[in-house]
């Protein structure tokens, strides 16, 4: 498995696209790969939000940041072309269950047809990357049972949010079995699946986290729309890290000359969070109120739009195959997702020292090291 060294090295002086680079998620993961010594570039719309971590972090001076629409496909593949990137991690989606029910084909051009085009500006460009595809643990088809889904599971989703993901997995084998197999396999792609992400930044409407920090920064008690559902919640470095630990294998691997062990790591992964952290929203919520003193209320209605009640995942295959496995406890991930948002909230300018502070001390934890 991967030691610190390795996995710093694997990303240093390498050209990395990053698409939905101005997203959450996506802001954490560039500033992740700088942090590292990577060349990064970007293709996304405008940040998605105001305000927005992007913009928080100042990301866009200090990488190549394009404005491309991922279903716009002659602009991926030209851009792609461009920058002959040595990595590619796909994020750009609309990550909105309730936003899916009211622009569904939004959703699934977003979701379906701009995975497809990543994978098809990588083929046209036919020069060796590395791609990790990110989808949801929503992809399942989710049946409301106890145990972990397994990537083997069949594909599904009732909501048009996680149908859309369920297809983007089943499109990116198709392509890795149809162009990226045997003597064509330049592209080496992988997939990942990650649960309900938390931390600082995430400013999207309709969402536990953020909509819990705009009611305590304004005073006002929190509106809990599902207190009864369950999520895998995880810090969003849990999953970013284990994209970068996935990206890293598979460069290893390809440098070894390993086939076999390609053909194991091109292939779907879940990166979620210890069993303890599937906890209820209301759970949460009174997690939160702990670190920032407030209150809540009980919003939830009949009629309320379809989510999932129960949905965990099974996160073997990453520990055994990758050494992956989550180091925040849920009360850890809690604590520094507050501590970011009421320290941003107190001090504006202080967004891009408290993010390199907890990335520094993340990637302390994955090594071995106190943070």
């Amino acid at each position: 498995m991967l030691q610190a060294a390795q996995f710093s090295d694997a990303f240093r002086g390498k050209r990395v696209l990053v698409t939905g680079h101005t997203g959450f998620k996506g802001s954490w993961l560039c500033e992740w790969l700088l942090a590292l010594g990577a060349e990064v570039a970007g293709l996304a719309l405008e940040p998605p939000t105001t305000p927005s971590l992007f913009e928080q972090l100042g990301l866009a001076e200090r990488l190549a940041d394009h404005r491309v629409d991922v279903r716009d496909l002659e602009s991926v593949c030209a851009l792609v072309d461009a920058f002959r990137p040595d990595f590619v991690f796909h994020l750009a989606a609309q990550p909105l269950v309730r936003l899916s029910y009211t622009e569904p084909v939004s959703t699934f051009a977003t979701n379906v047809m701009g995975t497809i085009h990543v994978m098809e500006a990588l083929r046209r460009a036919k020069r060796p990357c590395i791609a990790v595809l990110i989808t949801t643990d929503k992809c399942y088809e989710n049946r409301e049972w106890l145990y972990g889904y397994r990537e083997e599971d069949p594909m599904g989703g009732h909501d048009p949010y996680s149908a859309s993901k369920g297809a983007a997995e089943i499109a990116i084998s198709s392509y890795r079995r149809s162009f990226f197999a045997g003597d064509s396999r330049h592209v080496l792609i992988a997939s990942a699946r990650a649960g309900n992400v938390i931390g600082g930044g995430d400013w999207a409407s309709d969402r536990i986290v953020p909509d819990c920090m705009r009611s305590l920064a304004a005073g006002a008690p929190i509106v809990v729309r599902n207190p009864s559902s369950t999520r895998p919640w995880q810090h969003v470095l849990e999953p970013l890290g284990g994209y970068l630990v996935l990206a890293a294998e598979i460069d290893a691997a390809r440098a070894a000359g390993d086939e076999q062990r390609l053909d194991a790591l091109c292939s779907g992964f879940n990166f979620g969070p210890v069993l303890d952290s599937n906890r209820k929203v209301g759970e949460l919520v009174r997690e939160i109120l702990r670190h920032w003193p407030g209150s809540w209320t009980d919003g939830s209605a009949p009629g309320q739009l379809h989510e999932a009640g129960k949905l965990n995942l099974s996160i073997d295959k990453a520990w055994h195959m990758l050494g992956w496995s989550p180091h925040w406890s849920f009360a850890e991930c809690v604590a520094r997702t507050v501590v970011w948002y009421r320290s941003a909230h107190e001090n504006p300018d202080s967004a891009l020292e408290l993010t390199r502070a907890q990335l520094s001390a993340y990637q302390a934890c994955m090594f071995g090291k106190q943070p």
